[in-house]
């Protein structure tokens, strides 16, 4: 029989599923965007700095996760959390050219020296926020997640955490569409904003935040921190693992391409309106994913994730071979429904084969196979792939690279590896 969720459970989840989730486009989409613009980061720095983040995710959920698992404790870290999150957003709107420049090279004109300073000053500000980020987000919530839901209504509250990317995606195109990102101003403003929310969702979480019944675990914190890398708990948990792989390659894919997606749009397919051609293909993929959990509930893994990756694998498809308008909005609907519907089900899955009691200690393993590979493996193959894209000038004389459409036929072979391997698994049951 199914369990019922309450509405205070409902509204807490998509409030900081949906917020957790602007502040995470803003990081993993836009931040690219801000260092491109702002300071003329190569890919070569882009790629460091989402492997730098993925490291420090990994590392922060490992250690954070095992902590509440010690505490029994979720709500701090996650309202505490979003609150210091917030105001490391917020940290970004005073990296600004014209600022360094003055402060730290005053008798020079070049301004070379200043773009490189202020791109590592965002590569360390984004450390900084992820910290504070994935002890809320990845470890905390994740965790309080897995408590609060059992296998009757795990893929219904999947499939609304997995489409929140997508609806946060839509919240932030649409509020960027009034800034001119071509100015330092109008990105000050966004960090602002995004920063604030994020501080008055952790805020309201002391309010709605309930934590699910979880007894502190009698294990010492360091046996918590290394518990999912023990080879024993491999060996007990074998299919965990194994979904866990698939989940890796998985990610490495989308991690191919996401990081270049927006500059893709904009400068290689001069799509000035991307935001008003991408706004139909993300609520169609929103409602179809919040749907797909559901299907999950019903279907299970083997058939919601094939149809997931065909999607998925169909988008890139499209979108490797057509640059006119239309195919590029079809090709996109179809890659956002694969990607975003293909995480609702493994999320779910791997929610499920997750011990009793071990929710925070295996967060890090989680996220090992969600961010740390895939955000170290994934943008070093988009880095080789666009070793020689083109490249243009800029009106200060500094040179950007223009990414191309091979990184969706790059990131088309990792989503058939998986999707063979689902229809093998498939198949022998």
């Amino acid at each position: 029989m199914k369990s019922k969720l309450t509405p205070r459970f409902w509204l807490a989840l998509s409030l900081f599923s949906l917020f957790g989730q602007v502040a995470w486009v803003v990081e993993n989409m836009y931040l690219n965007v801000f260092i491109y613009k702002m300071f003329r980061a190569s890919a070569a720095d882009i790629s460091m700095m989402v492997a730098a983040s993925a490291i420090t995710a990994t590392l922060t959920t490992v250690l954070i996760g095992a902590l509440s698992d010690r505490l029994g404790k979720r709500k701090v870290f996650m309202c505490a959390g979003y609150i210091l999150w917030g105001i490391s957003v917020m940290g970004f709107g005073l990296i600004r050219e014209n600022e360094i420049h003055n402060l730290f090279f005053p008798m020079v004109s070049f301004n070379g020296a200043a773009l490189s300073l202020c791109i590592t000053l965002t590569i360390t500000l984004d450390c900084v926020m992820t910290f504070f980020g994935s002890s809320a987000n990845d470890a905390a919530f994740n965790a309080w997640l897995t408590d609060s839901t059992d296998e009757t209504n795990r893929g219904a509250a999947e499939g609304i955490n997995a489409m929140m990317p997508l609806v946060a995606i839509l919240v932030v195109f649409g509020g960027f569409m009034a800034f001119n990102l071509d100015s330092a101003d109008s990105w000050s403003t966004i960090f602002y904003i995004i920063g604030g929310v994020t501080i008055l969702v952790g805020i309201l979480g002391f309010f709605l935040i309930q934590d699910a019944p979880a007894q502190p675990s009698q294990t010492g914190y360091w046996q918590n921190v290394i518990y999912g890398f023990r080879p024993s708990t491999v060996k007990e948990n074998a299919k965990l693992y194994i979904q866990l792989l698939l989940f890796i390659v998985f990610n490495i894919s989308i991690q191919i391409f996401m990081p270049y997606l927006i500059i893709y749009y904009e400068v290689s397919l001069g799509m000035k309106d991307y935001v008003l051609i991408m706004a139909p293909a993300i609520i169609l993929a929103s409602v179809a994913t919040a749907l797909w959990g559901r299907v999950y509930d019903k279907k299970g893994f083997d058939f919601s994730a094939v149809i997931a990756l065909i999607s998925l694998i169909a988008g890139y498809a499209v979108l490797f071979l057509f640059k006119e308008t239309a195919l590029v909005f079809v090709g996109s609907l179809l890659m956002m429904c694969g990607y975003l519907c293909g995480m609702a089900v493994f999320g779910a899955k791997i929610r499920d084969l997750t011990p009793v009691g071990k929710a925070g200690m295996l967060q890090g393993v989680r996220i090992f196979s969600q961010v740390l590979v895939p955000g170290v493996v994934g943008p070093y193959i988009g880095k080789a792939v666009l070793a020689n894209a083109q490249t243009i000038v800029n009106n200060d004389g500094t040179t950007s690279f223009v990414p191309n459409a091979n990184i969706f036929l790059a990131a088309l072979i990792p989503a058939a590896i998986v999707l063979v391997v689902c229809l093998v698994i498939r198949k022998k049951k």
